[in-house]
């Protein structure tokens, strides 16, 4: 016989969608349906809070407390940066292989730095700023009309300042 269901008992389901879509309820059911909720309801509510990064793809936290589940967008590196390109939502199925060829300023990146930096295993910002930078470097934006490889020898060398706190 199955454990006696505890209604004070948290249980966080970690998984990947993308913004504004309901995921496919054959991956969902899977995840949520072992905890008494519907993949569908759930779906909704992950379309829902997830509005704001239409068209990219981002991780999503459920927080599953006395059957009832509450969504939480965790950003990646990488949709922050796409969201701060402020691209046009694309549509995923049509259009594949996408360049992010806009450009970002570094007070920018040093604002997804302060969002990224509890989850990064940097010391300083100005490290979590270099993670950032690499991840600029790696979807093929550039930075005050730099490339952020040049960007992060200047963080390095000391010509650009990144603040402590």
């Amino acid at each position: 016989m199955p454990p006696k269901f505890d209604p004070n008992d948290v249980k966080i389901v970690i998984l990947r969608a993308v913004g504004g879509e309901p995921p496919a309820a054959a991956s969902l059911a899977p995840k949520v349906g072992p905890l008494g909720l519907p993949a569908k309801k759930v779906g909704d509510d992950i379309m829902k809070n997830t509005k704001d990064w239409k068209g990219l793809k981002i991780t999503v936290k459920l927080t599953v407390k006395n059957r009832q589940a509450t969504v939480s967008v965790v950003p990646s590196a990488s949709s922050l940066l796409v969201k701060a390109l402020k691209e046009p939502p694309r549509d995923r199925k049509k259009v594949k292989n996408i360049k992010h060829d806009g450009n970002i300023s570094i007070d920018e990146i040093i604002r997804i730095a302060r969002v990224m930096w509890p989850s990064s295993m940097a010391k300083t910002l100005a490290l979590c700023c270099k993670e950032i930078l690499g991840t600029a470097n790696s979807i093929g934006c550039t930075v005050n009309g730099e490339s952020p490889v040049d960007i992060q020898q200047q963080i390095d060398d000391g010509t650009i300042e990144i603040p402590e706190e």
